[in-house]
């Protein structure tokens, strides 16, 4: 047991029934739980989402701060993360509306608002240390996951790419976008190319684009999520910080790596 994080490792038979009694115990308790079959527990590969779970912010809402349109653009992002709308459409609609912005923006986002949530760098560098292979996967844009993915660790990166026109935003994204499916299908190519199981991945994610691939995933992981992801999860973490994934893991604290 972790800081606010209890891992319940079971025969596979037993997972639901142990699940529903643990819950009702910790009713009212800030702490997370996870309940999953005891054998396979330690993941050889990790898909995690980039916005609001490795990084604390939605980059294209504070990008559309410097437009001086963040409640807007803010309140589309929030109806696509709780599933009230399709993800590739509203992520063009919000691109659309930053038309003709700096594309230095990009790089005061990164530096004045992205920062790494606490324990995304630990849980990274902590699952590639022991082998596994750990890629982001975000509707975001590559300028930030490029950048995020080096400071946390991981080894490799997936994202959309925002069109530049004279070192202006040009309103576009490239074609085909990532969203729901390319998440799923990013996890599943990933899966295939080390010749594992989707049983052997963890995937994390808060939004309703990241539902797939959780569900697909041998541990899905909603990460201070929205209803609809969380309602599915194996696993939630509402309170502990990301080094919850490594106690659901079987790892000890005193295993972390954290310089």
């Amino acid at each position: 047991m972790g800081p606010g994080a209890l891992d319940v490792a079971v025969e596979a038979d037993e997972a639901a029934a142990v699940r529903a009694a643990a819950e009702a115990a910790l009713s009212g308790r800030a702490v997370d739980l996870c309940v999953q079959p005891w054998n396979g527990r330690r993941k050889g590969l990790l898909v995690a989402d980039m916005d609001s779970t490795i990084i604390n912010v939605e980059c294209l809402d504070e990008l559309a701060d410097f437009a001086g349109l963040k409640a807007q653009i803010a309140a589309i992002t929030e109806r696509a993360m709780r599933g009230e709308l399709a993800f590739e459409p509203a992520l063009r609609e919000r691109v659309a509306l930053l038309k003709g912005l700096s594309a230095a923006a990009l790089q005061r986002t990164y530096d004045e608002r992205v920062r790494l949530n606490p324990g995304a760098r630990t849980l990274v560098r902590t699952m590639a240390a022991n082998g596994a292979r750990c890629v982001l996967v975000s509707g975001g844009f590559t300028f930030f996951t490029r950048r995020v993915a080096a400071a946390a660790g991981f080894q490799a990166q997936r994202a959309n790419t925002l069109i530049e026109d004279d070192g202006k935003l040009a309103g576009r994204v490239a074609e085909p976008i990532v969203g729901r499916e390319a998440k799923l299908a990013a996890l599943r190519e990933e899966a295939a190319a080390l010749g594992a199981p989707l049983s052997d991945a963890m995937a994390v994610g808060d939004g309703a684009n990241d539902l797939a691939m959780i569900e697909a995933a041998g541990l899905g992981v909603a990460y201070r999520a929205k209803p609809i992801v969380a309602a599915q999860a194996d696993a939630k973490v509402d309170h502990a910080d990301l080094t919850a994934l490594l106690y659901f893991q079987g790892y000890r604290a005193d295993q972390f790596v954290t310089d």
